[in-house]
Formats: structure tokens, C-alpha cells, sequence
């Protein structure tokens, strides 16, 4: 049998119009990338295709895991589908108009300077707002998700719970900046309202092809780690697994769980480090010494947990055997 036979038969249950759209968006980032390449062309200091690729990368990853996670519902299954099915329709609204401002070389998100883009923007707004309804519901239903390998069924269920952190913060760049609430007070109208950059303008130096600010804060950083905690606990869950072959104390369910649920916790607490380093008008590449003790600190209990939680097993069995 091969790969791609193998393949077919392990996704033949999944949810099949996000599986199709995640394949639709990983051609789209093939196409995105040459165009970048071809295209030298620049929005606000980034490359004008770079928000198109980025956002079909994260719409590959995310609607794969959707077509996969609904497809082992225990209940509510048809429901899920349906669902799922508005999920696809919402972000393929969302990323055409994306693509439309991306011809038009005008900015997606954010813009008030014309008629046009504000409704443009405020009809991503409402799909997006739809979106995350729509996940939250799919999210409590994975909380009922019963898997015989318990460490990946909590993986998807403390993963989909980030993805809706992850989706909420972005709520927090749709408020005006004071710059922008000054000019608002003064005009009753700014060409923008909302940014992704903390205590400077958006658009200034930041990190290649992912643009994030090496000057400010940027809040599309724990944005993108919360929405991809989704892919990242299953995907541990599943190393695991894999590595339990070769260790034979990873053949121990509950230490593979416990080390899913260690993860978990470190990573909403690298997500909460981030928001708030961010919120500080912190640049990803500077942080300062109270943040790179809380990043210590947190690598630190994460570590120990997790020693502590491999040793446990072990100090079990020879007291059984005695």
C-alpha cells in the first residue's frame, strides 16, 4: 500500500469539505510563496502576498485538524458537521476578501479610509465573529471526546481550548491605539482603526515573511501560538506514542498523559507570557529581565514537572515489585 493510499484510507471518515479546503490552502501557499518571489511589491514594509500566505499556512494546519478532531465526536457528530461546514464558509469569505484588498494593494484589516474597505473589514469582522461562536461550540463538543489512547483525547481537548484563547486574542487589536482614538476625538474618523503593534505604528521593522515587530509589541504572536496549540498537543501526543516504541517507559499510558497535560499548562503559560509581554510594547527579540525571569521560571517548572513525572513510574514499579 502506498503513502498516499494509506493516507486516503486513515482520512476517508474525516469531515470532508475542511479536509478539501486544508489541501485547497496548502496549494494556495505554494502559489503565495512564488508570487512573493515574483512579486517584490510591498504593503505597509511587508511583501504584499506575505498576509495571504501566512494566513492559508495557519488555514491548512487548522481546518486539517478540524476535518480530523469532528470525525472522532462520540455524540453530536452530525451536528459537528454542519458546523464544521460553516467554519469553512466563513474563513473562505474572510480570505476572498483578503485577496481582493491584496490586488487592490490596499490593507485587509483595519481599514476605515474608504467606504469600500470599511465594509470590506466589517464583513471579515462579522465572519470571523461567526468563526469563533462556531468554534467555541466545536471545542466543548471535543471536551466530551473519549479516545482509547488518553493522552492524545486530552491533547485535543487542552489543544482546542487554546485555539479559542488563541482566536479571542485577536479582540484585542480591534481597539483604536491612542494615536488613533486622538484623531478619532479630533475628526470623528481615522483611515485606521485597531493594529497589530504595541506602542508604535504597524508597519515598522519586524521579522522576515512572519512581520512580527522587532521594535514593539506585537499581538499577533500569542494570537498565532494560541490558535496552533491545536496542531502542537495532538502532534505531542502522537510523538509519544511513536516514541514509546523505542522507550518503554512512554508505554505507560498514564505517563504519557501526564506529560500531555504538563505541555498543556506550559504552553497556556508561554501564551499568557507573551500576551503580556506584548501588551507591554515588548518586542519579541528584546525582552527585558522580568520577562525573560518569567519565561525562566516557567521553563523551569515545566522541566521539573516533567522529570518529576517521568520518574514517578519508575519508583511505582519497584515498589510493587517488593
Amino acid at each position: 500500500m502506498t503513502i498516499l493510499t494509506d493516507l486516503r484510507e486513515r482520512t476517508r471518515t474525516w469531515h470532508r469539505g475542511s479536509y478539501r479546503l486544508a489541501q485547497a490552502f496548502a496549494v494556495i501557499t505554494v502559489l503565495c510563496a512564488l508570487a512573493m518571489l515574483i512579486d517584490q511589491r510591498t504593503l505597509n514594509g511587508a511583501p504584499l502576498w506575505a498576509k495571504l500566505f501566512k494566513f492559508a499556512v495557519s488555514a491548512a494546519l487548522y481546518f486539517f485538524t478540524w476535518s480530523w478532531l469532528v470525525s472522532l465526536l462520540p455524540r453530536f457528530r452530525r451536528t459537528a458537521y454542519w458546523l464544521t461546514n460553516v467554519l469553512v464558509v466563513c474563513f473562505s469569505i474572510e480570505y476572498a476578501l483578503m485577496v481582493v484588498q491584496t490586488i487592490r494593494v490596499r490593507a485587509s484589516h483595519f481599514n476605515n479610509e474608504t467606504p469600500l474597505d470599511a465594509t470590506i473589514f466589517a464583513v471579515m469582522a462579522g465572519t470571523i465573529a461567526v468563526l469563533w461562536v462556531v468554534n467555541l461550540v466545536l471545542t466543548i463538543a471535543v471536551l466530551f471526546l473519549r479516545l482509547p489512547d488518553r493522552a492524545t483525547a486530552w491533547a485535543a481537548k487542552i489543544g482546542a481550548i487554546l485555539g479559542v484563547l488563541g482566536l479571542s486574542l485577536a479582540t484585542l487589536m480591534t481597539s483604536p491605539t491612542p494615536d488613533q482614538q486622538a484623531i478619532l476625538d479630533a475628526t470623528g474618523q481615522s483611515a485606521m482603526v485597531g493594529a497589530h503593534t504595541v506602542g508604535l505604528p504597524d508597519g515598522g521593522p519586524g521579522l522576515p515573511i512572519l512581520g512580527w515587530s522587532t521594535v514593539g509589541g506585537d499581538l499577533r504572536i500569542p494570537h498565532f501560538l494560541g490558535l496552533h496549540g491545536l496542531q502542537v498537543l495532538p502532534l505531542l501526543a502522537l510523538a509519544l506514542g511513536v516514541l514509546a516504541a523505542r522507550y518503554p517507559r512512554l508505554r505507560d499510558d498514564v505517563l504519557r498523559l501526564r506529560l500531555v497535560v504538563i505541555a498543556g499548562v506550559g504552553y497556556a503559560g508561554l501564551l499568557a507570557l507573551l500576551t503580556w509581554q506584548a501588551l507591554r510594547g515588548q518586542s519579541i527579540v528584546a525582552p527585558d529581565s522580568q520577562t525573560l525571569t518569567a519565561f525562566a521560571l516557567l521553563g523551569a517548572g515545566v522541566a521539573v514537572s516533567g522529570l518529576i513525572a517521568i520518574g514517578r513510574p519508575a519508583r511505582e514499579l519497584e515498589a510493587s515489585s517488593r
